[in-house]
């Protein structure tokens, strides 16, 4: 169930006078397409209409309830108590029971099943409906996104062990419905790791996993085994290190925010991983990586490296490191790069990537989001270091003929960068297209960054910066200044 703009909503109750009752007249697939637009709540309400409506929502093919839906105070968080949670959850599990229960064996194929619930006694009785619909219906995708009724900053390493407790006598007492799970997504958990392999052995279909603020106990180490997990996402887990052992269909990873010491993930038989997503804030005790031996036997496609507006977590290194897992690299985007740091040091991508197409640089000290307190700085193990990072190859004589495309998010028409993308222009002989966005802005920080700063550049400005990037070079590269650069 796709949620709908917030002033749609379902008609009023239909008049017992069927004359006036136009929109029950109308055809199925057209009743359909206006409930796919509302709220579950809403569509929940159109069994209380006429005979008509009330088969509609059991002929949906894709089902989405989610418990956020029947919050009173869902805009708001800090209103709802524990007791409007439970409410909540009872209240999605009536909703989703009425709608399956209506649904006739083999008439309309349900080809998405996603249920969004909290942990608690009620999330058994969710599992179980789940599992009776399963047995009798044909269900292509089920997803299960399982929440904590406290937030991630709120659970102590006990509310984890607690959540941990809870979710394992959800598994023991719907082991059907977690069989039949594509997607699961999980947080605020902590597992034994026993609890972790008896996870993988009973979702046996799942295709997609999400751990967030998830562990074995802090600084534990876990591996991941797998014959049909595609998808993994990792975001801020407490692990020591992750042991990618064996998973013959993993094709994306996106791993966030790590408190090892040592290199946090290792790669083993992933022979169909493509993209890589790996973001981090780089304190004061994190090892600098070398992604030549991270990746180790990885040859992914697309490498995503965000900063987060910190130091430069990744150390330069040749190309005869580089080359072996970087020889099918085709894109990579280096998102939140500090403002002071010089991007020379990016070059040794291209070096060690000759089949590289895309290059994406977002230039941004987000302010919203860093931490800028001196004091807390200390606290937290931020590094007084520079953010930047030292290179010291040498690009002037090498040449690099895939690069067709750079973006660049957070353009200034400062020297270093203009420098940066001139020598980006004579190294890559092929760059056909150059995205110059101006400098970025969210809702919440706008306010703090001169207008002129954040404003498409005028077209006198356009023409001097295009005029200092290309001149005295040999190149027909279209240099383009789009106008959105807004998060």
């Amino acid at each position: 169930m796709s949620r709908g703009k917030a002033n749609t909503s379902v008609p009023a109750k239909a008049s017992s006078h069927g004359q006036d009752d136009r929109l029950s007249k109308l055809p199925n697939d057209i009743l359909l397409t206006i409930l796919e637009q509302v709220d579950i709540r809403d569509a929940a309400r159109t069994v209380m209409l006429s005979k008509q409506w009330r088969h509609i929502p059991s002929m949906l093919n894709k089902l989405v309830i989610k418990v956020n839906s029947f919050e009173p105070n869902k805009d708001d968080k800090s209103k709802t108590t524990l007791d409007d949670l439970d409410r909540a959850n009872s209240t999605m599990h009536e909703a989703t029971k009425s709608i399956l229960s209506r649904r006739s064996v083999g008439q309309y194929a349900l080809h998405l099943l996603s249920l969004q619930f909290y942990l608690g006694q009620e999330s058994i009785s969710i599992a179980q409906t789940v599992a009776h619909t399963m047995e009798t219906q044909m269900v292509g995708s089920a997803e299960f996104a399982i929440l904590t009724k406290k937030e991630h900053d709120e659970c102590t390493d006990d509310d984890m062990l607690f959540h941990g407790r809870q979710l394992m006598s959800l598994f023991g007492a719907c082991p059907k419905a977690f069989g039949g799970l594509t997607c699961l997504k999980l947080e605020n958990v902590s597992l034994n790791e026993p609890d972790v392999l008896n996870i993988f052995s009973i979702c046996k279909r799942l295709e997609f996993l999400r751990l967030y603020n998830c562990d074995t106990g802090i600084l534990s180490s876990v591996e991941v085994e797998h014959p049909q997990l595609g998808e993994l996402e990792l975001i801020e887990c407490r692990f020591e290190r992750v042991h990618l052992k064996w998973l013959p269909k993993l094709t994306m990873l996106n791993f966030e925010i790590w408190i090892s010491q040592q290199d946090p993930l290792s790669f083993g038989y992933v022979p169909l991983l493509q993209n890589v997503s790996l973001t981090n804030i780089g304190l004061s005790w994190h090892k600098t990586l070398k992604l030549s031996e991270f990746l180790d036997s990885a040859t992914i496609s697309s490498l995503q490296l965000n900063f987060n507006s910190e130091k430069i977590w990744i150390q330069p290194e040749g190309p005869k490191q580089l080359l072996p897992v970087f020889c099918k690299l085709k894109i990579v985007k280096l998102i939140n790069v500090s403002e002071e740091c010089d991007l020379n040091w990016t070059m040794f991508i291209l070096q060690g990537a000759p089949s590289l197409e895309e290059l994406h640089i977002t230039v941004w000290d987000h302010l919203c989001e860093m931490m800028t307190d001196e004091e807390l700085r200390r606290q937290y193990a931020y590094s007084e270091e520079k953010k930047g990072v030292d290179w010291e190859g040498d690009a002037s004589d090498f040449k690099h003929h895939k690069l067709s495309v750079l973006k660049f998010f957070g353009f200034r028409p400062e020297d270093k960068f203009v420098r940066y993308v001139r020598s980006v222009i004579e190294t890559a002989v092929n760059l056909e297209d150059i995205f110059l966005f101006n400098k970025l802005v969210c809702e919440m920080c706008k306010d703090n960054v001169p207008k002129a700063s954040r404003c498409p550049w005028p077209k006198k400005q356009r023409f001097s910066i295009r005029n200092r990037i290309t001149n005295g070079l040999n190149s027909f590269v279209a240099i383009h200044f789009p106008s959105s650069s807004s998060h």
